[in-house]
Parts: structure tokens; C-alpha cells; sequence
């Protein structure tokens, strides 16, 4: 009986699904699931991770990545600047970073090995802010709501999460939330993050330096989770010219008082 009331869930998730359009002009097929249950999901996640953690309680890192975050956030839609946005940073040597629905960013110590100053950090989280801001976990549900973990995903959404857990699929694992995006959506990332920074008052020109110190911290290669990424010397050069077209963006930010001071 359980398993047919989420069969019908699904059914009737898939009949709500729904083609928008991202701030890029990009088709988007979304709408599998809520944006309530979205947030929830992204909740529990983060949960979870932090559970795995383990959490740095370094007080001036931790206020450094909520100034950077807070900053960004601002600049944000009405709507996504009313969600209570949390952060945590975890003792990981990894340089890496995240996003999740509902307002949840996470952040490893590691990437303060590559971002040098706050607008290169300002790069990093804006282009994973980016992600939740058009709806590319969403995109990643609907997609799965075909596939066969639905059943587990939507019996995690009607609160069997320790059962989930039980059964050896996490919760991240089911919905792909840490993994990589897209290409399509990675570049769309960049797009939306790079333009965020500079209407947050941090200089977009500092995104190529940040991605050319990614390169060069994996060895002249870029690390595992930038495969999915377009070619990197490509997007350097595409993050470049962006950053001449924001120029004026970030300019006026600046004339307007956007100027951040997070270290």
C-alpha cells in the first residue's frame, strides 16, 4: 500500500512538472516536487552533511563566510533574500563548496587555499548560490522522478529518512545535490554568479584569478569536481569577458555603497 500511495505521488508529481525559463533565457523542465518539499530537502541535507561534517569552529572564518554569503545575498530576488539563509564551514582540506534549496551554504576550509581575497571567495559561493537561485536541484528532481530511486526520494519527503538511511542510500547520494551540475547548468552558474558578485560590489575580474588558482592547485589540471565544466581555459576566457562587460555593474555597485569588508 505504501509503495503505491508513492507511486501515485510520483504520477502526480510528474503531471505537475512545468518548462520555465532561468534569468539566462534558458528552457528549464522543473516543478517535480515543491518548492516546500525542495526546501526540505535541501534541510535535511545539510543536516546530514554537517552530521558527517567535521564542522571548523574557527570564529573568524566562520563570520567571513557570512559576511561574503550575506553580501550576496542582498542582491538576491525579495523572495530568496527572505529565506534564512545558514551557513557552515567544514574541516575539509578539499577546495570545495556548495548550495542547497532552502538557503543552506556549506564551504571547506580548503578553499581559502585557492581564494585568496573576499572577492575571490565572493566567486566561489555566488556561483553555487547560483545554482539554487535558478532552480537547478529542481531540474535534477524532476529529472529523477522517472528513475527508480523516486520511490526512496519521495519516502525520504514523507518523513522515511531514517529508513532511507537504513537502506544504505543517503540522502545526498538519492537526490545528486553535492554533485556536479550540468555542463549547461555549470556554465549557467557562472553566468549568474559572476553577474551577483559585481552587483554585490566584488570585483567580477577577481573570478578568473580564482579559477586560474583552481587550475593550478590540482597541478596544471583542474580537480575531479570541475569536470563537468566547460574546457578551462575557455572559461577563463568567457569569465574575462564577462568581467569587462560587468565592469559598469560593479562600478555603480560600488558608487551606490555596496562595498563589502568581510576580510
Amino acid at each position: 500500500m505504501k509503495h503505491w500511495i508513492l507511486s501515485a505521488a510520483i504520477v502526480a508529481g510528474l503531471a505537475a512538472c512545468a518548462t520555465t525559463t532561468s534569468s539566462t533565457g534558458r528552457r528549464q523542465y522543473v516543478g517535480g516536487v515543491s518548492e516546500q518539499q525542495l526546501n526540505q530537502l535541501g534541510a535535511q541535507a545539510f543536516v546530514e552533511a554537517k552530521t558527517k561534517g567535521p564542522l571548523s569552529n574557527d570564529a573568524k572564518q566562520n563570520a567571513y563566510v557570512r559576511c561574503v554569503v550575506n553580501a550576496l545575498v542582498r542582491q538576491l530576488p525579495p523572495q530568496a533574500q527572505g529565506t534564512s539563509w545558514e551557513t557552515a564551514l567544514f574541516a575539509n582540506k578539499e577546495p570545495n563548496a556548495f548550495a542547497l534549496p532552502g538557503g543552506k551554504v556549506g564551504v571547506n576550509t580548503g578553499i581559502f587555499s585557492v581564494a585568496k581575497n573576499q572577492d575571490q571567495l565572493a566567486a566561489v559561493l555566488a556561483h553555487e548560490i547560483g545554482h539554487v537561485v535558478e532552480r537547478h536541484h529542481d531540474e535534477r528532481i524532476t529529472r529523477q522522478m522517472g528513475a527508480s530511486g523516486a520511490v526512496q526520494l519521495l519516502g525520504a519527503l514523507a518523513g522515511d529518512y531514517g529508513s532511507l538511511a537504513t537502506q544504505g542510500g543517503s540522502l545526498l547520494a538519492q537526490t545528486g545535490f553535492l554533485l556536479p551540475g550540468s555542463r549547461v547548468q555549470e556554465t549557467e552558474a557562472d553566468v549568474v554568479g559572476q553577474r551577483l558578485m559585481a552587483e554585490a560590489g566584488f570585483d567580477p575580474a577577481q573570478a578568473v584569478n580564482l579559477w586560474q588558482n583552481m587550475i593550478a592547485s590540482g597541478g596544471g589540471r583542474p580537480p575531479e569536481w570541475l569536470s563537468t565544466h566547460p574546457n578551462p581555459e575557455s572559461r577563463i576566457q568567457e569569465l574575462r569577458s564577462r568581467a569587462g562587460t560587468l565592469a559598469p555593474t560593479y562600478q555603480q555597485a560600488r558608487a551606490s555603497g555596496r562595498v563589502p569588508k568581510c576580510g
